[in-house]
């Protein structure tokens, strides 16, 4: 298997040279602050419950894959969810080193890098259970027994339903349970030293442009209720699968400009995508993605991404964070890392899985497939995206006017240096004239396209480049 370093060197292409056709654009980037304090990105990376069902844990061989992997990413936060039945509830009773050494595993590398974790239950152990004080008071035992007693206290947040507002959740879109359960937990959470004030509860974890029939509220009045009636709530969190026209049109980063209005505290994507079903001017999309459904040995297309493998991916997946960070968001989380995670439903079954991730670390031992671990491209793009906007980040405003095809966003680093990240998803080179309120050095661009192309600015505050078509491009310094 290559390393990342490896598959970085292997996808090197030659020097991108300015063009006297191309369009020339001025971008200014502002000490306009649009978000103080960013929390960073990073992906949802779940301590694969269903491997053990299929025969076949994780070797160490696979782990020091993901670390190296991840270690070249620099996720900022990791949303960790687990299905109870598959580690601590045994079917009748709990029991909280049960397989957990899965999940002792990838908490111990969060903690050892500084990973903020947002950690959580994506149902209860039964259905039956969803009101039950013994799940409360279980779960929360099990919480503390990984921050107090294993002493993981990057766990800053905890999720106690996973999308609670839809219809394939145990809350079924109630509203009124859910903020009934909130209470419950952060009652029990407040018994323990270990997370009194230090582990506060996210929500309301709602999908962003879902409306569930049974439900008393919409999205928005997902958001707008946790706001004003459900204090216990420490970061507001919400899911986003927005489709590529909606992205591309700017009409996404407007609507998460709307939620970012509503809200009193940090406001995160706990889960990111792409689906490519709802919108007609996708359609090119979703046909392409059932034809690669059709007969597929380990995927039935019931929760997956057929198109994850695709170049274009590369140029969505920071194109959706240049909305999230100009709309004021404080972060979002890929789904996913690791199509060895999930199958749907968490039924065990290897033939659905939910393949979305960046790879398949068991590609050969589960699947017979020893092509599914190698790194998908947009792995690169989305850890340009983390490596280069860490958390404490001030995300600034771009003067002038985006040229047609192209986005992009700005922050000052801790460090006081700026970064620029740019997408041209169009057909058309862009020249790009790039003003940052001051120079300095140490600075690059980095261009990936069909490749990565690595090279170096000079120290000016104002930078001049094209910037390719369906291209995207960090200036930055390393």
């Amino acid at each position: 298997m290559k390393s990342a370093t490896a598959m970085l060197m292997t996808l090197a292409c030659a020097a991108l040279m300015l063009t006297s056709c191309a369009d020339k654009y001025e971008l200014t980037v502002t000490g306009e602050v649009i978000n103080p304090c960013y929390l960073g990105n990073g992906v949802e990376w779940d301590p694969y419950d269903e491997a053990a069902d299929w025969g076949c844990q994780l070797s160490e061989d696979d782990w020091n894959t993901l670390y190296e992997r991840l270690d070249y990413m620099r996720p900022q936060y990791v949303r960790c969810m687990i299905n109870s039945p598959f580690t601590y509830f045994d079917g009748k009773g709990f029991d909280h080193g049960r397989n957990s050494g899965n999940i002792l595993k990838l908490l111990s590398y969060c903690q050892s890098r500084g990973v903020m974790v947002v950690y959580g239950e994506y149902n209860p152990p039964t259905w039956g259970m969803k009101g039950s004080r013994k799940w409360v008071e279980a779960s929360v035992r099990h919480l503390d027994w990984l921050v107090g007693e294993n002493g993981f206290d990057c766990i800053k947040h905890f999720v106690i339903f996973n999308e609670p507002d839809g219809n394939w959740a145990s809350t079924d879109g109630d509203f009124a349970f859910w903020r009934k359960m909130v209470a419950e937990f952060q009652a029990e959470m407040d018994k323990y030293p270990s997370l009194k004030g230090k582990v506060s509860i996210a929500g309301p974890d709602a999908v962003i442009d879902y409306r569930n029939p049974a439900s008393r509220y919409d999205y928005a009045g997902w958001l707008k209720a946790t706001v004003e009636g459900v204090p216990e709530v420490g970061i507001y969190d919400m899911h986003a699968y927005p489709g590529q026209r909606y992205v591309r049109s700017g009409e996404f980063c407007e609507r998460l400009k709307e939620l970012k209005a509503m809200v009193d505290k940090p406001i995160i994507l706990g889960e990111a995508g792409f689906k490519y079903f709802s919108d007609p001017a996708d359609s090119a999309l979703a046909d392409e993605y059932w034809r690669r459904v059709k007969g597929h040995p380990f995927t039935k297309g019931s929760d997956c991404n057929m198109l994850v493998y695709d170049q274009f991916y590369a140029l969505d997946m920071p194109l959706l964070l240049c909305s999230v960070m100009n709309a004021g968001f404080s972060g979002a989380a890929a789904w996913m890392l690791d199509d060895a995670m999930h199958s749907s439903g968490d039924s065990g079954k290897t033939e659905d899985v939910k393949l979305w991730g960046m790879w398949n670390i068991l590609g050969s031992e589960v699947f017979g497939d020893a092509s599914q671990e190698e790194i998908r491209p947009w792995y690169y793009s989305w850890s340009l995206m983390c490596r280069n906007f860490p958390a404490g980040s001030k995300i600034l405003r771009i003067k002038e006017e985006m040229p047609e095809g192209v986005a992009a966003t700005a922050a000052q680093t801790p460090g006081g240096s700026y970064s620029v990240a740019l997408v041209n998803f169009g057909s058309q080179d862009r020249e790009i004239s790039l003003n940052l309120p001051e120079g300095g050095e140490g600075y690059s661009l980095q261009f990936y396209g069909e490749g990565l192309e690595k090279r170096p600015a000079s120290t000016s505050a104002k930078q001049s480049f094209v910037l390719p078509a369906r291209t995207f491009a960090i200036f930055a310094k390393e």
